[in-house]
């Protein structure tokens, strides 16, 4: 019997000794949140200092450079699936890269508005439909109109008017 209370006294000592006191575990849990903090902060500063956008003195730089907008008129053409069933009914407005282009914009006007509806007369439905439709031919346009300039690029292309019918 003795050897018995022996061992449950050891065996209750031992549970005893495996056990952490509350302050200890609250002691653990802080460290582990300021652990995680500090890994977190550092992580954060780490990606300000080199995935960040550029500093405000480079926004200033390229904000400087004046941009302008060309208004196109409506285009009306005919698709090519369906047997030109369908239209295309679109107004484009063009941004520049500098107010230098619009005014070359202006004198190559006719040749831009052929070339923009070779090309939107020889689309599809399925092709311009949905947004990455959309997306690709707003590129199609900029490279298309691109060609013909000399002091200036088009920057982006806004559809103002979409209608397929």
């Amino acid at each position: 019997m003795a050897e018995e209370e022996i061992k449950e006294e050891a065996a209750v000592a031992e549970m005893d000794s495996k056990k952490i006191s509350p302050l200890r575990k609250w002691i653990i849990i802080s460290l582990v949140v300021v652990f995680l903090g500090a890994v977190g902060s550092g992580g954060w500063w780490y990606y300000r200092t080199h995935f960040s956008e550029p500093a405000e003195k480079e926004v200033e730089q390229t904000v400087d450079v004046k941009k302008g907008i060309w208004p196109m008129d409506s285009i009306i053409v005919n698709l090519m699936d369906n047997n030109g069933e369908r239209y295309l009914k679109i107004t484009i407005q063009l941004e520049t890269s500098n107010e230098d282009c619009i005014q070359e914009l202006d004198s190559l006007k006719p040749e831009i508005m052929d070339g923009l509806l070779d090309l939107l007369s020889s689309k599809e439905y399925i092709q311009i439909v949905g947004f990455e439709g959309k997306q690709r031919l707003r590129d199609e346009i900029a490279i298309r109109v691109n060609n013909y300039l000399d002091k200036g690029q088009i920057t982006k292309v806004y559809f103002t008017e979409f209608i397929i019918q």
